[in-house]
């Protein structure tokens, strides 16, 4: 392989009817594929390519072509909503599967997070996977149904934690998608004010603690002060939960005066079994944990005197 030259792409067995030049040319676009002037150093080019070979629009003749009553009716009511991919899959000893891939909330993520720093648009996707049946069921089994998100928006909102909306009998896809987004937008909002309250833990840190070391400014998740008893100085490390307050930070205790056979530092283990209220205020917060650590910081200092390893 060389950079200069331009690049093959391979595909499966089951797409050996795919000719993607061919439908290029039978598109309209006009011209050459962009692979008989491939230009290396244009920055745009493997985008040209991924648009040029109209593999989305092979899936969805694919899937259009599929002999099961109930995929044609979500097909002909949903493909019309932008951005929806689809794909048939086919696998050996079961039934064929036809992807859904549907883009929800029409909204731009980044404005909700100022000093947000992602370059990308961040998108969120309901997966669904239909079984392919070419007999009619009366009452047809709710899809496979899955959320998915580009991998920077976990570290603003999290979709493993959405519980999704129940498919009732009868229902299509037409139907559940405004549903869902409804209901995730509320959640999203949520996360944005969620970065509110952590900003203010982190804030309130400093009466107790003095000026956080380090803190997460965009989404607020860490912060780390310095603590002092007697001669014993050592760091807190706050890991603070998308879900703040309902879900308590994760404190991590290390010294900055012992370390293990490797060289290092010791620090406990992570622990949220203080006492907790996502009621109160977030100075009474911080005030609690000062003082559950300042009998924790004895047993931790215990701990590293004893020349304990570090802790997994």
């Amino acid at each position: 392989m060389h950079p200069k030259v331009a690049p093959d792409v391979i595909f499966g067995q089951r797409d050996e009817g795919f000719q993607p030049l061919v439908d290029y040319d039978e598109s309209g676009n006009g011209g050459k594929s962009c692979l008989a002037h491939w230009d290396y150093g244009d920055p745009r080019g493997l985008l040209c390519l991924v648009e040029e070979l109209l593999y989305i629009e092979y899936q969805k003749k694919l899937v259009e072509k599929v002999d099961d009553a109930r995929l044609k009716f979500e097909i002909s009511t949903v493909l019309a909503k932008e951005g929806i991919e689809v794909s048939l899959v086919s696998s050996t000893g079961r039934s064929d599967e036809v992807k859904f891939a549907v883009p929800l909330l029409d909204l731009d993520l980044k404005m909700m997070v100022p000093g947000c720093p992602w370059k990308l648009p961040q998108k969120i996707h309901l997966q669904a996977i239909f079984p392919v049946s070419s007999s009619y069921l009366s009452v047809p089994s709710a899809p496979g149904l899955k959320l998915t998100s580009t991998p920077d928006l976990k570290s603003f909102f999290s979709v493993d934690g959405v519980k999704l909306p129940a498919w009732v009998d009868g229902m299509c896809m037409a139907e559940y998608v405004p549903t869902l987004e409804e209901d995730l937008k509320l959640q999203v909002v949520d996360a944005s004010a969620s970065i509110g309250c952590r900003r203010r833990f982190i804030e309130a840190l400093a009466p107790a603690f003095g000026r956080p070391l380090e803190a997460d400014p965009i989404f607020c998740r860490k912060a780390t002060v310095l603590s002092i008893s007697g001669i014993f100085t050592f760091l807190v490390h706050f890991v603070i939960p998308l879900q703040f307050p309902q879900q308590q930070p994760i404190l991590t205790l290390q010294s900055c005066q012992h370390c293990n056979s490797q060289g290092i530092p010791i620090t406990s283990s992570p622990n949220n079994s203080y006492p907790w209220s996502p009621r109160w205020e977030v100075t009474e917060m911080v005030d609690r944990i000062y003082d559950y650590l300042a009998d924790e910081c004895q047993n931790f200092k215990k701990l590293c005197s004893d020349g304990f390893p570090q802790a997994k």
